[in-house]
């Protein structure tokens, strides 16, 4: 059997640009994982790991003219946003460095031996350790932040699992320059180079999930590529834990008091968000609940206004174009559905923006209008005309899950009853809650979530943020084991210096 090469596109033109790779085969892919799982130990070593962590960081700003130039030739969205998305993508690094410093993700539990207690409690210490192998399946959006050097593979290092990529076909080049950056961050570290392997291609992405050596899995993408694989992670012999981000439509509820007094600023602020990164970021807002009458018409005329002076610009890929494209047309065809500002092909590659429009109580119950309820990828969002706080609170009753939901209110609190009974009804849909503000942008901070109720996410743990390496550990006790045996982290003199919980008290 011949060799499948992998090419890297340009999205400006739909022309290949050079061959990158070959399609990985079961047996090399067998290869990459078996390479992966015998290198598993060397990555126990907290320094070694934390030092890793900060080196690829800074070969990653140091090669950034490199993989600038690679991504942006691959993905068309331009310099500067992926100029900001290294700097992201080296602070994950960074952030996760001193996670593993701090050594607070062990959980180390500490309980003495308690004669007195009924039943009585025998000496337990209990602490976190890597799964293994950790497949991680890049996302076209993000060539960085959430590929190949991404949140989720910084995060399963940190957590001590070797990884394997599985490349995203929309930037290859990207994604191999990147390999190589993060293979020679872990030399210069002391660890093997196999700590981090990439393969490319479908097949190889079947194959990697239903690997016996592989332990664990991240997935940024699709609903329906994410659940084939999640599906085939739990269908497995031994199943393993699948943490996919799959889709969010990120509904918006703008009050009638936030309507009245910030009419044009909320409008300013939803064209800028729902365009930004020509509508490809997963917290992309694709609904907003909008309140009829004039101060609402107010919203939307500005919306328009935004909306129109965005000019047209290239999707990831020509597959994405068309889905785009076809999911408009499916949208703007049904019935009592509006187009002010009509979004579709702009020419032979691009796209322009614009938004549609429905009244509320078409949403209300199950019927053709559910595809309005659905993502669509790309710089397009959905206004629904709500007469009430009861009817909107009624759509949002009919929503899936979401990794945000954002409430538009009055500043004035006081001056805006809708706005609590509108939130408690938005906080059970999404993983996180934005008030005022707009879900495009996610902070790498320690006390972000990035994640929600399904489809949003397969799991209840984040993506992004300190608590991501809780994804690749699993927690074990020791009881009543000889302090000889037990790992540096749980024995009585804390060697190591690591935060803990002993007799129930921060030690």
């Amino acid at each position: 059997m011949s060799a499948v090469p992998v090419w890297s596109v340009d999205p400006r033109t739909g022309n290949p640009r050079e061959q990158v790779a070959v399609e990985a085969t079961a047996e090399e892919v067998d290869r990459a994982a078996g390479s992966a799982h015998a290198v598993r130990d060397a990555l126990a070593d907290r320094v070694a790991r934390a030092a890793f962590l900060r080196t690829a960081a800074r070969l990653l700003e140091e090669s950034g003219a490199h993989i600038i130039e690679a991504a942006d030739a691959e993905t068309a969205l331009g310099p500067a946003r992926l100029t900001g998305e290294l700097a992201r993508t080296a602070a994950q690094f960074r952030a996760f460095a001193e996670v593993v410093d701090e050594g607070d993700y062990l959980d180390i539990r500490i309980d003495h031996p308690d004669a007195a207690r009924t039943p009585p409690w025998p000496d337990l210490r209990r602490y976190r350790i890597p799964l293994g192998v950790a497949a991680v399946y890049a996302a076209s959006n993000f060539p960085l932040a959430f590929s190949v050097p991404g949140g989720d593979t910084a995060s399963a290092l940190a957590a001590g699992c070797p990884v394997v990529v599985k490349a995203h076909p929309d930037h290859p080049a990207t994604s191999e320059l990147c390999a190589s950056v993060l293979r020679r961050a872990a030399a210069r570290a002391g660890l093997p180079e196999d700590v981090l392997t990439v393969v490319h291609g479908f097949d190889a992405g079947v194959e990697l999930i239903r690997h016996p050596l592989v332990s664990a899995a991240g997935f940024t993408g699709s609903v329906r590529g994410g659940r084939a694989l999640f599906d085939a992670a739990a269908a497995r012999p031994v199943p393993i834990p699948f943490h996919g981000e799959l889709g969010s439509l990120n509904p918006v509820v703008v009050t009638a008091a936030a309507a009245v007094t910030r009419a044009g600023e909320i409008g300013a602020g939803l064209g800028g968000s729902m365009t930004l990164g020509v509508g490809q970021f997963c917290t992309k807002p694709g609904f907003v609940l909008v309140p009829e009458g004039a101060a609402g018409d107010q919203l939307l005329k500005t919306l328009t206004e935004t909306v129109s002076s965005t000019g047209s610009a290239v999707l990831l890929d020509h597959r994405m174009r068309d889905a785009f494209l076809a999911g408009v047309r499916e949208r703007a065809a049904l019935p009592g559905v509006g187009a002010p500002v009509t979004p579709g092909a702009a020419g032979e590659h691009t796209v322009s923006a614009g938004f549609l429009t429905v009244p509320a109580a078409r949403l209300t119950a199950e019927g053709p209008h559910d595809a309005l309820l659905e993502e669509c990828f790309g710089p397009v969002t959905v206004i629904a005309r709500y007469g009430s706080t009861e009817e909107a609170a009624a759509v949002l009753a009919r929503l899936p899950g979401n990794l945000t939901a954002t409430l538009q209110s009055a500043t004035d609190e006081g001056r805006d009853p809708d706005a609590g009974p509108l939130l408690a009804a938005l906080t059970p849909l999404a993983g996180r809650i934005l008030v005022n503000s707009w879900p495009t942008g996610v902070a790498v901070a320690p006390a972000q979530h990035h994640g929600g109720p399904y489809p949003a996410t397969t799991s209840t743990s984040t993506s992004v943020g300190a608590t991501a390496v809780e994804r690749w550990l699993r927690p074990v006790t020791y009881q009543s084991t000889p302090e000889s045996l037990l790992p540096a982290e749980l024995r009585e003199d804390n060697p190591l210096g690591l935060p803990r919980r002993v007799d129930g008290r921060r030690a």
